[in-house]
């Protein structure tokens, strides 16, 4: 599950997960700070400094780099590009054959442009052959092929035809086209008049072909509302054309947006298209205070009765004591939402049936409803539940999958039942589920005994893969046990195509065989893919060949006053090590959220920090998701205190142990793994010797007057109690009590070398935050050093600026390891 505060996929979501300069003055501590000869290095580069026939001369040196950096980005950057380069499979899908014992699957993969500044998509096939004794052969297309300008693709049901969407640029129509296996059958241009760019972002987006494969539904930005016109004469009641040159449009009153990443972005609105016609129709009588997102087509009879989609709807109406405001809704779970049923647009008029009658399914009890997916034979509709994050104020927590018994005449009713399948978990075992964290769906997660599903969640410090059956609520993990994470990609019939990775270990393509025979539990053998699609080079795997990975548990000391139980179990952190550890410098990671966490996955990144020299600890704190309901909910009310003290708790118990050095130790963390990083900089002045901070929270006093989710700052600062509380217009004790809760209360002891790296665009964590603390810093001759991304919002997560982003980093790191 995705971190309110941390985008998957950015410089953000490194600090959070689950799974984008302009100059400034130079300060005195700045000047100073790159004035000082070059000392041995204690760190040895992995790659040599070679000199260079086209040194700069002094008058083209970039600000804020000397000759000594200069060749440390030379040969940095070289290394990163080595990890940067390697591709990620976004997506995959499986289709049967005519033969039983083969299908075909395709890949969508994307690899980092850095000239372009762009993720480059393609697309690669194979044919899977399974002969039944656990032998899989994979027979890949000889190329990929790019897929340029595409926003998504979605396969039908069948595999027999692919939905190609392409977003215009600006004001341009979007483009959809209906491909075969050979050819384009229908191309669509729409133009913004109808609607604007189609949402792909994984959270409102929803697009579903019907079973039939005739209708295609989704979600788009409304079209432009009408603004007021004016000319030289003054307003002009008859509106203008865009075209006119003598005549210009107004602003007209403000519509508030949801927020981060959806900066002038329209409503979300159903639209449904006819492939046959091209026809494509708005699905009426859904209120504008909804926003909707996640539609899917109910099944229905075949006697000609109406064909409903049920779509998820959140209401704008969510600020405080139910005032209009869209609250920042990006990985925000706690938001109020619900499902809800319309007939579609296309129906036989002459049955003169009101096709614009909305019905709410999930009104009673449940608080939150998302992520509908209907059971193969239409029985059940199945979706996902964040009701522990929604009634207490968390943006994120442990979720709970419930299931409603669809009417077998297809058509809904508003008394529906909705039954637990998967409940909260509140304090697992040690070694038992803990919980459900699950952030979508398959577009088919179904097992063909119709009653399981298959999901990836985390469970603690890993990504693993579940089945869950909706009928009696077993839950049993799929995936091996062990230090590995595991992502799900597509189901081959009962089988599975799956990613695994490991801090130290690149993704591999893995394939489960089910083996269990008719009427048993289903169990799988999985067998690694020689695939084309995740190549690293040997350079990458030499470098990570002798690196260890430890997930260790870190006993909670006291004092236990008033923990719940699960407060009082042991967290985790993941020590990724090179031999002979305690001789060679270590990095510090903190994840954002605080709700989020580090799993065992891959991270270019931090393998690039690795190869470096650098040991790497990443502490998954209480208040991380993937650990019970209990432990995440002792966090809220103790920011700042609780967490940092389980940080130090960590550290001195990896020191205690004699694998690393206590005096080589930096840190590092984005957003509340930047709040964190500033807090143990200031709480703890003689223990780092750099820190680096990504869009961090440093004053909360601020940040609550200007970020997309103020009630975060509440609810993470007073607790539960804290909802109580919520108001635009805090009052001097609750800023004072903010206040004293930020980083910047203790700025007056820090000593450690900082690095900012800041979005310009940022709504969640406005730059005005980091920028404060900057200058309070300066102002004190503290050692700072600020790049600031202007196109770049919390995640920083444009190839480029991710690209520069990091390679700041390992070179802060290795300048002051090396003085």
């Amino acid at each position: 599950m995705a971190s309110v505060l941390s985008p998957p996929h950015s410089i953000i979501s490194h600090y959070s997960s689950l799974r984008h300069c302009c100059s400034f003055p130079r300060s005195f501590s700045f000047l100073r700070l790159f004035s000082k000869p070059p000392r041995a290095s204690l760190i040895s580069s992995p790659i040599s400094t070679m000199g260079s026939s086209d040194t700069l001369s002094e008058k083209d040196m970039p600000l804020g780099l000397d000759a000594a950096t200069v060749e440390e980005y030379s040969s940095q950057s070289k290394l990163l590009l080595e990890f940067t380069k390697m591709p990620t499979v976004d997506k995959a899908w499986a289709f049967k054959s005519d033969n039983d014992n083969t299908s075909k699957a395709m890949f969508l993969v994307s690899q980092t442009n850095l000239l372009a500044n762009k993720r480059r998509k393609s697309i690669l096939s194979t044919h899977i052959s399974n002969s039944g004794d656990q032998t899989v052969e994979f027979q890949w297309s000889p190329f990929p092929i790019e897929i340029t300008g595409v926003s998504t693709v979605v396969p039908s049901p069948s595999g027999l035809k692919l939905l190609v969407m392409r977003n215009g640029e600006s004001e341009s129509p979007t483009k959809l086209e209906i491909w075969n296996q050979c050819q384009v059958e229908k191309e669509i241009n729409v133009p913004q008049s109808v609607h604007g760019s189609i949402y792909t972002d994984a959270w409102f987006e929803g697009i579903s072909w019907n079973k039939e494969e005739t209708l295609i539904a989704y979600v788009a930005e409304e079209p432009p509302l009408p603004k007021p016109s004016f000319t030289d004469s003054g307003f002009s009641k008859k509106g203008s054309n865009e075209k006119d040159s003598d005549s210009w449009k107004g602003q007209g009153d403000w519509e508030e947006e949801w927020g981060e990443t959806y900066f002038k972005k329209r409503r979300p609105t159903l639209f449904v298209l006819d492939i046959s016609s091209g026809e494509i129709r708005a699905v009426e009588g859904i209120s504008r205070t909804l926003s909707i997102g996640q539609v899917v087509w109910a099944p229905h009879s075949s006697n000609g009765s109406t064909a409903y989609l049920v779509f998820v709807g959140w209401s704008s109406e969510n600020g405080f004591q139910k005032t209009p405001r869209k609250l920042g809704i990006k990985y925000c779970y706690n938001r109020p939402c619900s499902l809800y049923a319309i007939p579609s647009p296309f129906q036989n008029e002459s049955k003169n049936e009101d096709i614009s009658t909305v019905m709410e399914l999930t009104r009673h009890g449940l608080s939150s409803a998302f992520f509908p997916v209907f059971s193969p034979d239409g029985n059940y509709l199945v979706f996902l539940s964040a009701k522990s994050a929604v009634d207490s104020g968390a943006h994120g927590a442990t979720s709970s999958l419930h299931k409603i018994e669809w009417p077998s005449d297809g058509v809904p009713k508003p008394e529906l039942t909705i039954q637990d399948v998967v409940p909260v978990v509140m304090c697992p075992n040690e070694q038992s589920f803990p919980g459900l964290y699950c952030s979508g769906f398959l577009s088919n997660p179904w097992l063909s005994d119709g009653s399981t599903i298959v999901v990836s969640s985390v469970w603690r410090s890993r990504d693993a893969i579940l089945s869950i059956n909706i009928l009696s609520g077993e839950v049993s993990q799929v995936s091996p046990d062990s230090d590995y994470s595991w992502d799900l990609l597509s189901l081959d019939g009962d089988n599975i195509i799956a990613v695994s990775s490991c801090t130290i270990d690149p993704p591999k393509v893995k394939y489960g065989c089910c083996t269990a025979k008719p009427g048993q539990s289903s169990r799988w053998t999985w067998v690694e893919v020689s695939n084309p699609l995740l190549t690293c080079s040997d350079k990458i795997k030499s470098f990570l060949s002798d690196r260890n990975i430890n997930i260790l548990k870190i006993p909670v000391t006291g004092p236990f006053d008033g923990l719940s139980n699960g407060a009082k179990n042991p967290y985790e952190a993941i020590f990724t090590s090179c031999k002979e550890s305690a001789s060679h410098p270590t990095i510090l990671v903190l994840h954002g959220g605080p709700h989020g966490v580090f799993t065992s996955s891959y991270y270019k990144s931090y393998a690039f920090l690795s190869s470096l020299g650098f040991n790497i600890l990443m502490v998954n704190y209480r208040g991380s998701v993937g650990f019970g309901e209990e432990a995440l909910q002792s966090l809220p009310g103790n920011i700042g205190s609780q967490d940092v003290n389980d940080v130090l708790a960590a550290l001195d118990y990896i020191i205690e142990k004699g694998l690393i050095d206590a005096n080589k130790v930096a840190v590092v963390g984005g957003s509340h793994g930047g709040f964190l990083t500033t807090h143990l900089i200031g709480q703890a002045p003689d223990r780092f010797v750099a820190a680096v901070a990504v869009n961090p929270m440093c004053n909360l006093s601020l940040m609550v007057g200007t970020t997309d989710i103020p009630d975060w700052v509440y609810f993470e600062s007073c607790g539960k109690e804290g909802n109580n509380y919520f108001s635009e217009s805090p009052s001097v004790e609750y800023l004072s009590l903010f206040y004293q809760k930020s980083p910047i209360s203790h700025l007056s002891k820090v000593k450690t070398p900082v690095l900012f790296l800041l979005g310009a665009q940022d709504l969640r964590v406005p730059i005005s935050n980091g920028l404060q603390y900057v200058r309070a810093l300066r102002e004190r001759c503290g050692e700072v050093k600020v790049i600031v991304f202007p196109e770049d919002d919390h995640g920083i997560d444009r190839p480029q600026s991710y690209f520069e982003g990091f390679l700041n980093i390992g070179v802060w790191f290795k300048k002051h390891f090396n003085k």
